[in-house]
């Protein structure tokens, strides 16, 4: 079982972010609605709910904020044949959550944001996702130099700048699979909207839920790490 408590409060915070973004798709809510629900939640000890961290609490908003220009920057770094909304919901979130911090928090360079979502990828998806979201987000990043191939409207007249047309040379190679999309059950594999996700509003929330104990147990020791 890996140790995640090895991991410092940051990431303890970008994961449960994860949890409320993902949690807020399956329901079709407002994220911002599950955290105050959370804070409210936390206030009462026999709930057993970790209080919302700070800083999950400012990837959510900001998250939440910044939505389309989260999933148009993603969907513009997937290879061709890649759609953002045929991803499994898990791996949306933890692009999502990364691309926020590479895009809108200059507080974080953009390496520390891959590595934690390379790590929760594989706490969340295993082996298979991290590749290709290692991939995506090393786009996202290599936007930010309008010289680079994958900025916005790179290589394009201003007036017909979308969609962004590459070169096969220039392109960078995704790790994917000649093979059909595997059954929802295998992590990291594409899946049709929905397919993989949570049948109910109910198990949606024990998803979310899940690593709460966990992060209550983690800040009760003082976020030493």
């Amino acid at each position: 079982m890996p140790d995640y408590k090895r991991h410092g409060a940051r990431y303890r915070a970008r994961r449960r972010a994860v949890d409320i973004l993902f949690e807020a798709e399956t329901r079709d809510i407002d994220p911002v609605a599950i955290v105050e629900d959370r804070t409210e939640l936390s206030q009462n000890p026999q709930n057993a709910v970790a209080p919302i961290a700070d800083y999950t609490r400012t990837i959510v908003a900001g998250a939440a904020e910044k939505l389309d220009d989260l999933d148009d920057a993603i969907e513009r770094s997937l290879s061709d044949d890649w759609e953002l909304f045929r991803l499994p919901a898990v791996d949306r979130q933890i692009l999502r959550v990364a691309s926020w911090e590479i895009l809108f928090n200059d507080e974080v360079d953009a390496p520390i944001s891959i590595k934690e979502a390379v790590e929760m990828a594989a706490e969340y998806s295993g082996a298979k996702a991290a590749p290709y979201i290692n991939a995506v987000l090393d786009r996202i990043a290599q936007s930010l130099d309008p010289n680079s191939p994958f900025a916005p409207f790179a290589g394009e007249e201003a007036d017909d700048a979308y969609p962004v047309e590459e070169d096969e040379q220039n392109a960078p190679i995704l790790v994917e699979t000649e093979d059909a999309a595997p059954a929802p059950s295998e992590p990291g594999a594409q899946v049709e909207s929905g397919a993989a996700e949570a049948d109910t509003a109910k198990q949606a929330r024990e998803i979310a839920e899940s690593t709460e104990s966990f992060d209550a147990d983690a800040d009760r020791a003082g976020n030493r790490d």
